[in-house]
């Protein structure tokens, strides 16, 4: 299992990138607008492969036609929202799940316009809208990676899940192919270290 990317959902982007730069010791890079969906992020890398996604409601763009993602229209704080793996053929990875006995979703083109103007496209599972412990799959094709050019200085060091009942939601990582660990927990949180300029950090 490669982890893409995890989520950081906020209610402000520039405050959730001061404080995530104040705490972690680096600064997120804008990453541009998901127009449609009313959203806006920054990223930082964590890997060669793997980044930190901050994702906010944009005020710059017309109030969406469908609930922006990952609950973010009623996020009142900071915190770890959502994750993704990475796959390379998305449309197998979907069947091997739909066997398995998980179904996460139709894949769908997205497309986010960076602040270069430049756009990147990727296919992703529908499983992502509401957010959540259970990932969903990612292919970024033929466009570059975007932890290749987001502010490097991060590395993700662990990274599990919590729930109150760990047995109830390990199949459905099981069909995805997501080998992480299920603690069991009163509420259910992603809980992930990161190290770097300013020592290691926990975010959840």
């Amino acid at each position: 299992m490669l982890i893409d990317h995890l989520i950081y959902g906020a209610p402000d982007l520039a405050g959730a990138v001061a404080d995530l730069e104040e705490r972690l010791g680096v600064r997120a890079q804008a990453g541009g607008q998901h127009i449609g969906l009313g959203t806006h992020n920054a990223l930082l890398t964590l890997g060669p492969q793997t980044y930190l996604e901050i994702i906010a409601p944009d005020p710059g763009q017309p109030e969406p036609s469908v609930p922006r993602p990952f609950g973010l229209d009623g996020i009142s704080r900071g915190g770890l929202i959502g994750w993704a793996i990475a796959c390379q053929d998305i449309d197998a990875a979907v069947a091997d799940a739909r066997r398995r006995g998980y179904d996460p979703g139709e894949v769908a083109d997205m497309q986010r316009t960076g602040p270069t103007g430049a756009v990147l496209r990727a296919r992703l599972t529908l499983n992502v809208m509401p957010g959540g412990l259970v990932p969903f799959l990612i292919s970024w094709g033929d466009t570059e990676h975007p932890a290749r050019s987001a502010p490097h200085g991060l590395i993700l060091e662990s990274f599990h899940l919590e729930h109150p009942n760990p047995a109830s939601l390990a199949p459905l990582l099981t069909a995805l192919g997501a080998d992480a660990e299920i603690r069991p927990a009163a509420t259910p949180a992603l809980i992930a270290r990161l190290s770097g300029p300013n020592g290691s950090t926990v975010l959840r």
